[in-house]
């Protein structure tokens, strides 16, 4: 009579990562055992069957383990657990939790032992409590607040997570965030907490991070801070979304930008009194120079005219030598003429548009390249400092064109627009490298800039349409302040 097949584990625990035993519940012999307690023992099934479950494990107490389960009774599913260890085909051992469970197969009572290495459990949680150890002193020495936030479906926030910099930043312990998540919000200036809305709205929208920057009025120190936060989203069921982020105080790096724009703003200020005060000097000179010496030399002329006409006949060298006189006045009334308009134009004294045209013509003169000149609006008036900025500028692009475009035609356009005054000057030159904008002695842009920003307004570079450069000058129109003084005229 052929005997009937030895009972076997089930297929899913063959495959289980816990070792597990089939034994009988008599004798304690294994009657089968899965792969990985084969693996983890090194030893074949053909070994490991019949053998004694107490060979493997020698430690374990017999009178313990009779009493144990003794304890179980008869019932089958009764189960025990106790801790010992296994001995390895090699004589090594490891530590195992052992779970006892008594079931029947095949009318034949069985115990089903499951062990599980207490080695990997504790290197598991080694490994677990080290880096929760990195974690946390990553926290310590991260400056600022550590944070987890949840935006539910229905509008709730949560903070399931705050670092020890809660107090420091915020004013509020965790206890008080995790209590009642809104009163974050409510420490944000109203002015600034549509921005944070609108940013976590976009941030949870494209799944983006969420990067923000305001400022909060923290009532326990009675002081507004800015803070910027940083956070990365992630979705999470039922609709809602969680960031978990940083938090950090910048308000002495806000502090300093403020400072810089402020010393930005004095500079332009001091710069533009400057400018000013250097037309102003300018004038003054042009004015004693075309009054003082232009009229001494006009005097000399004529009291030279006399003198040549007294001499006499027959003295050709004194007539030679009056003439030479006189020609050199001629010269150096032309010189005074000369340097009394790169001074200050008289042609400012008849409006900005003339003053304009006339230099078009000037330049178109001097430099050989055509220079058209176009303003719809004739009356344009500006105030004398507003004037002689825009011709400064003016001066200053027909310059840079002259000595760096390699142009043979400038158009220039003066346009009002509502309350706003645009100049463009395009050429049809080699136009500008982006390089060229950069580079560190490019003051006369950064001159024409700086007069432009002096007067409420902008300078753009630009590509001109068919190639070469233009260059848009728009400033704010204000009406000329009266004044009862006629400075700058001179003839």
């Amino acid at each position: 009579m052929t005997p009937p097949p030895l009972p076997a584990l089930a297929a899913e625990m063959q495959g289980a990562a816990s070792e597990i035993f089939l034994l009988d519940a008599t004798t304690l012999a294994v009657v089968d055992a899965n792969q990985a307690a084969r693996l983890n023992l090194g030893m074949e099934a053909s070994r490991l069957a019949a053998t004694d479950f107490h060979a493997l494990a020698p430690s374990l107490d017999r009178s313990a383990l009779s009493q144990l389960l003794a304890g179980l009774g008869e019932e089958v599913g009764a189960q025990a657990s106790l801790r010992t260890h296994l001995v390895r085909a090699d004589g090594s051992c490891y530590p195992v939790k052992l779970c006892i469970l008594r079931i029947v197969r095949d009318n034949r009572a069985l115990l089903l032992a499951i062990a599980d290495d207490l080695t990997l459990e504790q290197a598991a949680a080694r490994a677990l409590a080290q880096s929760q150890a990195r974690f946390d002193a990553i926290v310590r020495n991260t400056p600022g607040l550590v944070y987890q936030f949840v935006l539910h479906a229905d509008g709730r926030t949560d903070f399931p997570w705050l670092s020890e910099g809660c107090s420091a930043l915020l004013g509020l312990s965790r206890l008080e965030l995790q209590h009642d998540a809104s009163l974050f919000e409510r420490l944000i200036l109203p002015e600034d907490r549509k921005g944070y809305q609108e940013s976590m709205a976009a941030s949870r929208a494209a799944m983006t991070a969420w990067n923000w920057e305001g400022r909060i009025w923290i009532d326990a120190w009675q002081d507004v801070k800015w803070i910027n936060l940083r956070a990365s989203p992630h979705p999470l069921d039922g609709g809602a979304v969680q960031w978990d982020g940083i938090m950090t105080n910048i308000s002495a790096s806000k502090e300093e930008q403020q400072e810089v724009l402020r010393s930005r703003a004095r500079l332009a200020e001091l710069t533009d009194h400057i400018e000013q005060l250097k037309e102003q000097e300018r004038t003054r000179i042009a004015r004693e120079i075309h009054d003082d010496l232009g009229g001494n030399l006009t005097a000399i002329k004529m009291a030279l005219a006399m003198l040549a006409a007294r001499l006499p006949d027959g003295e050709p060298a004194l007539l030679e030598k009056a003439n030479y006189l006189d020609g050199l006045v001629d010269r150096t009334i032309e010189a005074v003429h000369r340097i009394s308009l790169d001074l200050r134009p008289t042609m400012l004294d008849l409006g900005i548009v003339a003053a304009l045209e006339w230099q078009a013509r000037e330049f178109e003169k001097q430099m050989g390249i055509a220079c058209l000149f176009r303003c719809p609006d004739p009356d344009i008036v500006l105030d004398d400092d507003h004037a002689t900025a825009l011709f400064r500028i003016f001066q200053e692009a027909l310059t840079n064109i002259a000595k760096h475009a390699d142009a043979t035609r400038v158009t220039v356009t003066l346009r009002r627009q509502r309350a706003h005054l645009t100049l463009t000057i395009s050429d049809n030159g080699r136009g500008i490298a982006p390089g060229d904008r950069l580079k560190p002695h490019s003051f006369g842009l950064r001159g024409m800039s700086e007069r432009a920003k002096a007067l409420g307004g902008t300078l753009a570079l630009s590509s001109a349409p068919g190639g070469g450069t233009m260059l848009t000058i728009k400033t704010r129109l204000a009406s000329p302040a009266p004044s009862s003084k006629n400075a700058g005229k001179h003839e």
